[in-house]
């Protein structure tokens, strides 16, 4: 048979990734809402690694991906973004 052929929606694709990034975002600005000042480094370090997780499972469920993998994928990358971040801020003197 002949297969489907798909076009390209690049303004769907955009906006989804804006709505992606914005939901990414705020939902560590939440958890800082929150959250007493102590505890404020780690609950949103730890919450960020599970929003992560979450959206790298929606993305792969989305785009027909292994979930797991994907998971496992945007979560490694985001805990290495974050340690690089601390270490660039400790070497400059700006770690809490």
């Amino acid at each position: 048979g002949i297969s489907e052929i798909t076009t390209a929606r690049p303004v769907q694709a955009a906006l989804a990734s804006a709505a992606t990034f914005a939901t990414g975002a705020a939902l560590p600005l939440l958890v800082v809402l929150l959250t007493p000042d102590a505890l404020l480094v780690y609950a949103v370090s730890i919450t960020s690694l599970i929003f992560l997780a979450l959206l790298g499972i929606l993305a792969a469920r989305a785009g027909g991906a292994p979930v797991l993998k994907a998971a496992l994928r945007v979560t490694f990358w985001g805990a290495l973004a974050m340690a690089l971040t601390a270490a660039v801020g400790a070497l400059f003197g700006t770690v809490v």
